[in-house]
């Protein structure tokens, strides 16, 4: 089971993320379960608040952890995001910017990776309580169905 976090603080929020999932659903040619949507404020930079939600779906067998991010990352570009490039602070930390359209992979089965592209499971899901919510509410949906 693949599971994805979506973020939006810029625009129709709402519009955003139920773009993304459908381009998801039509050419992945999956069934995403969704979690609720809650708003949190920004994390690591002032800015508006975020509308997050999770999905979760099974993996097609031609997609592949870097090819999902591929994907996640046009699905990103094609709703307004300015193409990624990792910025710092003089510290070393992360700088963050308010978007359009924010897609992370948070867990692809049980596959573990680390690269400078991609880390599995998402190392920054346990400093965001926000995710455990999402998640928690996906699995509740997943057990029902």
């Amino acid at each position: 089971m693949v599971y994805l976090s979506l973020g939006s603080n810029l625009g129709e929020r709402e519009a955003y993320l139920n773009a993304a999932c459908k381009v998801m659903e039509r050419l992945l040619r999956v069934e995403l379960v969704r979690s609720e949507i809650i708003e949190t404020e920004a994390v690591g930079f002032e800015g508006p608040a975020f509308l997050n939600m999770a999905v979760a779906f099974e993996a097609p067998v031609w997609l592949t952890p870097e090819s999902l991010l591929d994907f996640c990352q046009s699905i990103e570009m094609e709703l307004g995001r300015a193409p990624h490039q990792a910025e710092y602070n003089a510290d070393g930390t992360r700088r963050y910017t308010s978007r359009t359209i924010d897609i992370d992979i948070l867990k692809y089965d049980d596959v573990e990776i680390s690269t400078p592209r991609l880390v599995l499971p998402h190392p920054q899901v346990a400093s965001r309580p926000f995710v455990a919510l999402l998640l928690k509410d996906l699995e509740t949906k997943i057990e029902i169905k």
